[in-house]
């Protein structure tokens, strides 16, 4: 019986979204950002050297069509890349109005956002008192700190210290549907901070806010560092997922990385976390040994994202791109007749591009395991009707198989 592995490089635009110019970083519509294809042009011009040297080098995505997507996507060829496909390819646009992880990964998996989220649109005192007096109340404390927009590693680098001192949690945003809350792990307790974003995650959640994200950290001043124990409570997608599909239909689920947490929990199997994208590729290279025969495995690889596109880094995204392509080098193999592997993304993050938020874009959609077969342009959701398909399981949402 076939399997099927759905994998998201977080953040791998390819450009091209036709409705870009509807959103904005730092006041700057995202029309022309391409995450692809800007991180190819730099390390071609000698622009991302740093860790790594030269032109882009994928070959494992290029083969299967990457290039081929980039250029359909937004009418580019990436420099440095340009095989003739001998896999699946084409490119997929997004419905949600939202270039965000659980509009993306939703949608993906056949269920677009059927609502608006809401977004804490000041980046001072960016919520309201009455949610301010909820979560310290909530949390047993005074009061919180920070209350604004924020990069997680520099709000505990300037607060951590008064955190330590007050025992107030650090509560900020970003221009992503989120609400977050960083502690240190000792002096207010992992178990505690889990718990208090439990508590609150249903007030924001009925706000239509997508996430709570706990932040644990460690360390002391000067020298805090954020832990592996993130934990990511969003809220339940509004219908079935590809995940409840399969699930649904007696196949065993396998969810690696954040997926667990984008999706509630539901759905799913197995769960098989890391404490960085180099575990959670021996999980998904394991599994495409060990994966039950009709089974679904869904893969989030986060760092392309957290890592380099929000911080704007060109090098540092270039060489987890190569670190990836690389690595399937050992996956593929791992694959039996009959198996698909779909490699697509969630939404773009162009390390090259102004501000520090995702950018809207169109995203790749390759395929191993089913021989040459170009695609085109899908919806997203036709790529999660798609993997139902391949795994014989009937979809319930509007996507339309491409197989």
């Amino acid at each position: 019986m076939a399997r099927a592995f759905l994998i998201v490089m977080d953040s791998v635009g390819i450009g091209g979204a036709p409705d870009a110019g509807s959103f904005f970083n730092e006041g700057r519509p995202d029309t022309g950002a391409n995450t692809l294809a800007h991180i190819a042009e730099a390390c071609a011009a000698g622009r991302a050297e740093e860790g790594r040297s030269g032109p882009l080098k994928l070959p494992h995505l290029d083969a299967l069509g990457l290039s081929a997507a980039v250029d359909l996507a937004s009418g580019t060829r990436p420099a440095g890349l340009g095989a003739v496909p001998q896999g699946l390819w084409g490119a997929a646009t997004e419905v949600s109005r939202g270039k965000d992880t659980p509009s993306g990964h939703w949608e993906l998996a056949g269920v677009p956002v059927p609502w608006d989220w809401h977004y804490f649109l000041e980046t001072q005192d960016s919520f309201s008192p009455d949610l301010v007096d909820f979560v310290a109340r909530a949390a047993g404390t005074e009061g919180i700190l920070g209350n604004c927009h924020a990069p997680g590693t520099a709000i505990i680098e300037r607060l951590g210290a008064e955190h330590l001192r007050t025992g107030w949690p650090i509560c900020y945003t970003s221009a992503d549907s989120v609400f977050q809350i960083a502690a240190h792990e000792e002096s207010f307790g992992l178990d505690r901070l889990l718990q208090l974003c439990r508590d609150v995650a249903p007030r924001l959640h009925a706000m239509k806010v997508g996430r709570v994200i706990a932040r644990p950290f460690t360390g002391t001043p000067g020298a805090f560092l954020r832990t592996p124990n993130r934990r990511d409570f969003a809220i339940e997608p509004p219908a079935p997922t590809l995940l409840d599909w399969v699930q649904g239909a007696g196949r065993t689920t396998h969810a690696i990385g954040k997926i667990g947490d984008i999706f509630s929990h539901r759905g799913i199997t197995h769960l098989h976390k890391g404490k960085n994208d180099a575990d959670l590729m021996e999980h998904l290279i394991r599994l495409g040994t060990d994966a039950e025969e009709g089974s679904l495995t869904f893969a989030n690889f986060v760092e392309f994202d957290s890592l380099w596109g929000h911080r704007r880094d060109v090098a540092g995204y270039a060489r987890a791109l190569e670190w990836f392509d690389a690595c399937l080098g050992r996956f593929l193999p791992t694959l039996r007749p009959g198996d698909l592997a779909l490699f697509t993304a969630d939404h773009g993050n162009d390390p090259s591009w102004s501000g520090t938020d995702h950018t809207r874009e169109r995203v790749p959609v390759l395929g191993h395991g089913l021989g040459l077969r170009p695609v085109g342009l899908l919806a997203y959701a036709d790529i999660g009707a798609s993997v139902a398909a391949h795994l014989g399981v009937a979809p319930q949402g509007p996507g339309r198989s491409f197989l």
